[in-house]
């Protein structure tokens, strides 16, 4: 057991090889690329910024287009004191609304206004036709199967699950 340990401990100690950093690199440079490309298309395309669409996309898929502030900040990853920035702007524009949370009186709920469930409806399909032809066409099926592995394989590791529980008999057995 001890010599597993050691040979774990060895392979987290080892330091990564040029071509890894070299493909890590390769990751952060195109995932930057095209969120600049895509960004940049949403905001002519639609008049939306990819902040904007972002933030609608998460209230459009959330019940009765709403959430609570510290939820959506949450949901997006983003800081409360961004979103509230953020969200005064997009308010401003008509997109969204935010009323006191009759639950919490320190907190807000977030809602689409109908304005910006629409403004979001159109922004989707040219969205979309931009991250098919950017992103979906670049790539084989066989490409497409390699990367959802990587990538489950990533979040496993990011997100590992807890230790299953032994299974319990039923039956009165002993264990």
């Amino acid at each position: 057991m001890r010599d597993g340990a050691q040979a774990t401990g060895a392979v987290a100690r080892r330091r990564m090889a040029v071509g890894e950093l070299a493909i890590w690199r390769a990751l952060i440079d195109t995932t930057a690329e095209l969120r600049r490309i895509l960004g940049t298309q949403l905001l002519q395309e639609t008049g939306l910024s990819p902040a904007d669409y972002q933030v609608m996309l998460a209230l459009s898929e959330a019940n009765g287009r709403r959430l609570r502030s510290s939820e959506l900040a949450a949901a997006i990853d983003w800081e409360r004191s961004r979103l509230s920035h953020h969200l005064g702007r997009m308010e401003g524009r008509g997109l969204i609304r935010r009323d006191d949370c009759p639950t919490d009186n320190r907190g807000a709920e977030v809602s689409l206004t109908d304005e910006g469930a629409e403004m979001f409806r159109r922004a989707t399909a040219p969205h979309m036709r931009a991250i098919k032809k950017h992103f979906a066409d670049a790539l084989t099926p066989e490409q497409f199967e390699a990367l959802d592995d990587i990538l489950r394989t990533l979040q496993s590791h990011l997100h590992p699950e807890p230790a299953v529980a032994p299974a319990v008999s039923t039956k009165g057995e002993s264990s």
